[in-house]
């Protein structure tokens, strides 16, 4: 890597955004061991060797998913995370987004920074135009991360997703190119 160039694809003041890869495993499953209690009923992430392997190898080799690291700018650990899954392009340009935080790293607003910069990520170096979230309506903390990310509740859809041995409703929520440079927004 060139001396200046940061091995962050986007940086805020405190975290960084980087693709996964197949060196993060040791870290990353011992993380989302680490934030079962945080973590369940709502998100299952990897946390064994085989299962983190299989999981980026679709994050890393399949077109139609996209998944970033939100990463601590002054150690570089793992906060969290964010996929952009179901990616569509032609007239939809639209991608479905999933996301965790770490139990280190709840509630101290590195994954609001983390959301921002694969926001204007996905909505400027890969074209997208619509990014979606789908959220139990329990899941208070997502809620909120997507609330406070800019994104629009757009609905409620019954048994929508297969999670945790069930099929569970949702609430819609999404976020368009122009939302983020309209006037007024934090952006």
């Amino acid at each position: 890597m060139p001396h200046n160039a940061s091995r962050y694809l986007a940086e805020g003041p405190r975290v960084g955004i980087r693709h996964f890869t197949y060196e993060d495993g040791a870290e990353f499953t011992a993380r989302a061991r680490e934030s079962k209690d945080l973590h369940q009923p709502w998100l299952f992430p990897p946390d064994s060797a085989p299962a983190y392997t299989a999981y980026a190898a679709r994050l890393i080799e399949d077109a139609s998913k996209a998944g970033f690291l939100v990463c601590e700018k002054g150690d570089g650990s793992i906060a969290g995370f964010i996929n952009i899954n179901n990616i569509v392009e032609g007239g939809f340009q639209c991608g479905a987004l999933g996301y965790g935080a770490f139990a280190h790293a709840a509630g101290r607003g590195l994954m609001r920074e983390g959301l921002d910069l694969v926001v204007r990520y996905a909505f400027g170096t890969m074209r997208l135009h619509r990014l979606e979230i789908n959220v139990q309506p329990t899941n208070a903390a997502s809620i909120a991360l997507a609330r406070s990310g800019g994104f629009r509740l757009e609905g409620f859809s019954p048994n929508m997703l297969f999670v945790d041995g069930a099929w569970r409703d949702h609430e819609r929520w999404a976020i368009t190119a122009e939302m983020i440079t309209e006037p007024g927004r934090r952006r």
